[in-house]
């Protein structure tokens, strides 16, 4: 007969005092070392996707602690700058 693992778990004061956005990017580095030891290419790139997930949510969660300032409005998702602050009429462009 299969012994039941016990669920309770009692947390250390560090655990406690943690941050979220610590907790998450914990996840992400165990996320990483699956990845180094994934037996093939498919398991690799879910490891490393969602290692990026975990610190796409530890970086987010930063931002809502107030860790962090939002990014600049001009700056696009994929890191270009807008031109929506220039006129329409700029001789520079």
């Amino acid at each position: 007969m299969l012994a039941k693992a016990s669920l309770s778990h009692t947390c250390s004061p560090e655990e406690n005092s943690m941050k979220q956005s610590e907790i998450f990017r914990e996840n992400a580095e165990n996320c990483a070392h699956l990845a180094e030891s994934a037996a093939n290419e498919p398991t690799f790139l879910r490891y490393k996707r969602m290692e990026a997930a975990w610190l796409a949510l530890a970086n987010e969660q930063d931002w809502l602690d107030g860790e962090v300032s939002p990014a600049p409005l001009s700056v696009a998702r994929n890191g270009n700058t807008s031109n929506a602050g220039k006129a329409a009429s700029d001789p520079a462009e």
